[in-house]
């Protein structure tokens, strides 16, 4: 007998949500009050018995007394009425509050958040993957977190300007939402390189190189992270090619993406893990030049490109700021710099989202 799945209306609350600690925090975008607790050493049933907080919703500006600290008040905070997204039913899905942000970019990391009694037991998927170019797409995820508190990450693939469509099911009640997205508005950029240079991207050894990373991309460990993300270089001097920029490699050659950041440095620039993680990629490859990988968990890695000198090895547990290894111009490169990517579930999300922020918006 075929069971009934009764789609059902949920109200949900575009909130943006970042996370850092002091005597009393704002919340930032990106926040949620378990992982303010979790950056903080405290609990979310501390954090809510010395805010007086009525439930676990946080609000951007809000502010939150820490414990041994005096208490501070909170400014007001207006709420809009929560949009009801189309659905065949007439009733929400009870348990369960789902907040997405109100817009994204093609390459952006964005997080789905949940919130309620029966928020652990959900499962999110996102079926406007299937047809993109996407490592696999719709794929079942469950919510990380605790205390009524959990969330999802998502990315947007370069090259992506269709809503993302998102699924929530719990039980047998199922509601489905969509996220509108926009383009990086980005000029081609003819980088001509040399011949010698481009004729890496015909190295035998490609094969094994594209091989490691997926098998990377294809992690799916819990999350082992609890602070912000930070910086690879202590002082970055700008950027010599943005996230998402359109390339040529040659002369008349095809257009890709370009699928991390370009931080430009002298050679032997110390180079730091982005956060705490656990080395799965420490070697040499024809493109990426001398590569780290470090898997953080939740399907969340980061990858530094074009090292002159690796100092860590595969299986090495790492922390925030701890030095991999030093700025060069191994692989495909023409000058000494730092490509750095950050992946979920194999997919490049823009870098700069996830910086000083425990999670991307």
């Amino acid at each position: 007998m075929t069971r009934r799945v009764f789609r059902r209306t949920i109200l949900v609350s575009l909130l943006l949500l970042g996370a850092a600690g002091a005597a009393s925090y704002t919340v930032k975008a990106g926040d949620t009050l378990y992982y303010v607790a979790r950056a903080n050493g405290t609990t979310v049933a501390e954090l809510t018995r010395l805010n007086q907080l009525a439930g676990t919703a946080l609000e951007v500006g809000q502010v939150l007394t820490l414990p041994g600290s005096t208490p501070v008040a909170a400014p007001p905070v207006s709420a809009a009425p929560a949009p009801t997204l189309p659905s065949t039913g007439t009733s929400s899905l009870q348990g369960v509050t789902v907040r997405v942000p109100s817009n994204l970019k093609m390459g952006d990391g964005f997080t789905l958040r949940l919130s309620g009694a029966r928020a652990g037991q959900a499962t999110v998927r996102f079926p406007s993957e299937v047809g993109e170019d996407v490592r696999k797409p719709n794929e079942v995820l469950k919510p990380i977190g605790a205390a009524g508190e959990f969330l999802v990450p998502g990315r947007v693939v370069l090259g992506k300007t269709t809503p993302v469509v998102y699924e929530v099911s719990v039980g047998g009640d199922l509601v489905r939402g969509q996220i509108p997205v926009t383009g990086l508005d980005q000029p081609i950029q003819h980088l001509n390189l040399p011949v010698s240079v481009t004729n890496k991207l015909q190295d035998p050894a490609r094969a094994a190189e594209e091989a490691a990373v997926e098998k990377a991309y294809a992690r799916r460990t819990p999350q082992v992270w609890s602070r912000p993300f930070a910086p690879a270089l202590a002082s970055a001097r700008g950027t010599s090619s943005g996230f998402g920029q359109p390339r040529t490699y040659l002369a008349g050659g095809p257009v890709a993406y370009h699928y991390g950041t370009d931080y430009p440095a002298p050679t032997g620039t110390s180079v730091l893990a982005v956060n705490d993680g656990t080395v799965v990629i420490a070697g040499k490859y024809p493109v990426r030049g001398n590569l780290v990988v470090i898997d953080h968990g939740a399907g969340v890695v980061s990858m530094y490109f074009h090292q002159s000198r690796l100092l860590v090895k595969v299986g090495q547990k790492v922390v925030r700021g701890q030095k991999l290894g030093e700025v060069g111009t191994t692989g495909l490169s023409a000058g000494p710099h730092l490509h750095l990517e950050v992946r979920v579930r194999g997919e490049a999300t823009n870098p700069a989202g996830w910086m000083n922020r425990l999670w991307p918006r």
